[in-house]
């Protein structure tokens, strides 16, 4: 009897070893990351846990994005690729269009309820995905109303961690550093969990959607171990993205002694995020456009799917660098950084319209995503430069919204362009171009009337 008590501790004893040797590379990287996104007080002030939870959702984003582009582009003829992806667009982003401008205002009535905002976002996605995971294997037409969620959902998590972010600074820590850290994570986030996509999709269409239903239930469960500071709304108010009181007729309520429910965010701000909105506008269709020029046209001696991965690829590092070097500048001259970005990206497009090729294809990929990067940098540091702390909030996450409807519409353009290159890239040219002529007057103007600063009731 007690040979076999000690043969059987000797088991669990031995069982608890071997756990300990096959967990002990999982637990020390996990400390790893812990230590890197806790680094210079964000654990202390919580940003260190967003920073995780972001990670955790750009990587089930991008595993929900590789079994739909395999599900919707690559696994039928360029032709009928082309019209599923219009009809993908179509079901999901012009409704998306519609309830974009909902979702801010509607977010601005619940400022109490920003973890559960966020999880529930996770949370509704983790259950899209089984329902896609179903519906990418049958073919069936329940593969659009669900990415049609999925959608929605990544649009309004993204709303609310933009107003999430001032609530969470460090000491010391600028809003743009603090984004720039947020934004770094989900990227790194999104390369690794790209190939991840890709080899579950070899085991079948299915896989990489059971993988982002078990990220999301896990960011479920992380948007609840933020600090709850983050759903505090007080001295908070309202924001409308506009430059002054006098076009939205506001001194009239004044005049008859009305509080005006809705506050200005000044002239810098609107110009900073005019030229946003076109940067994003040109991302969304480069995205869509390339996707079929490439496939129908691709890059001398490569395959489409090489072609599109060296888009893919030069854009995310050109993020990648955007938002590092925008950390480095930490918010100095963001009206230059802006006017300087969109100067870069329109002159890149025009050279790639007049002298179209692979190697200025990939560049202006690299170019737009490093400009966006700097461009939205910049416009955080005049949110927090400009916007009264009462209303900040509410603009991050207005901007945020009005700039995710500038991709949709930059994406539908692309969708519906002929495929010729130096066409497509001209109509970049123009997109880019006419922004940042718009952002480049409108700043003058601005400089030419004085410092003008929003102001509160």
């Amino acid at each position: 009897m007690s040979g076999s008590r000690a043969s059987g501790n000797a088991v669990r004893k031995a069982g608890r070893a071997a756990g300990r040797v096959l967990s002990a590379p999982f637990a020390k990287t996990g400390r790893g990351i812990r230590k890197v996104t806790s680094a210079h007080g964000a654990g202390e002030s919580g940003l260190g846990k967003l920073i995780e939870l972001h990670a955790v959702n750009s990587a089930g984003d991008m595993l929900v994005t590789v079994a739909l582009a395999s599900t919707v582009f690559f696994s039928v003829p360029t032709d009928e690729a082309r019209g599923r992806v219009a009809l993908y667009l179509a079901i999901t982003m012009a409704p998306f269009t519609l309830l974009a401008p909902v979702i801010g205002p509607l977010l601005d009535r619940i400022p109490h309820g920003r973890r559960a905002a966020m999880a529930a976002a996770m949370l509704a996605r983790a259950l899209l995905a089984l329902m896609l995971a179903g519906a990418v294997v049958a073919g069936t037409l329940e593969l659009y109303p669900a990415a049609l969620g999925v959608l929605v959902a990544s649009k309004a998590y993204g709303v609310v961690r933009s107003a999430v972010v001032p609530r969470l600074l460090p000491p010391a820590f600028s809003l743009v550093k603090a984004n720039s850290r947020v934004t770094l994570g989900g990227l790194l986030a999104t390369g690794l969990a790209a190939p991840v996509g890709a080899g579950l999709h070899q085991l079948g269409p299915r896989w990489p959607l059971y993988a982002a239903f078990s990220l999301f239930v896990v960011g479920t469960f992380l948007s609840f171990t933020l600090p709850h500071k983050v759903d505090s709304a007080k001295g908070e108010d309202r924001a409308l993205l506009a430059a002054d009181e006098d076009h939205l007729h506001l001194g009239q309520q004044r005049e008859y002694g009305k509080k005006p429910g809705l506050r200005t965010v000044g002239p810098a701000v609107t110009h900073a995020l005019a030229a946003n909105a076109g940067l994003r506008c040109l991302s969304g269709f480069l995205i869509f456009f390339l996707a079929f020029l490439l496939r129908e046209h691709p890059f001398d001696g490569q395959s489409a799917a090489v072609s599109l991965g060296m888009v893919a690829v030069a854009a995310g590092l050109g993020n990648a660098l955007g938002t590092a070097v925008g950390a480095a500048l930490r918010g100095r001259a963001p009206e230059l950084i802006v006017v300087t970005v969109g100067a870069v990206a329109t002159g890149v497009a025009v050279t790639a319209a007049v002298f179209f090729g692979a190697p200025l294809v990939a560049a202006l990929g690299a170019v737009t995503g490093a400009a966006q990067a700097l461009a939205k940098l910049a416009l955080d540091a005049l949110i927090q430069r400009d916007v009264p702390e009462l209303v900040r909030n509410s603009a991050f996450a207005r901007s945020e919204t009005l700039l995710q409807m500038a991709w949709v519409v930059g994406g539908a353009i692309g969708i519906v362009l002929p495929l010729h290159g130096v066409l497509g890239f001209a109509v970049a040219a123009a997109l880019v171009g006419t922004s940042w002529l718009l952002t480049v007057r409108g700043l003058l103007g601005a400089a030419r009337h004085g410092p003008a600063r929003p102001r509160v009731a």
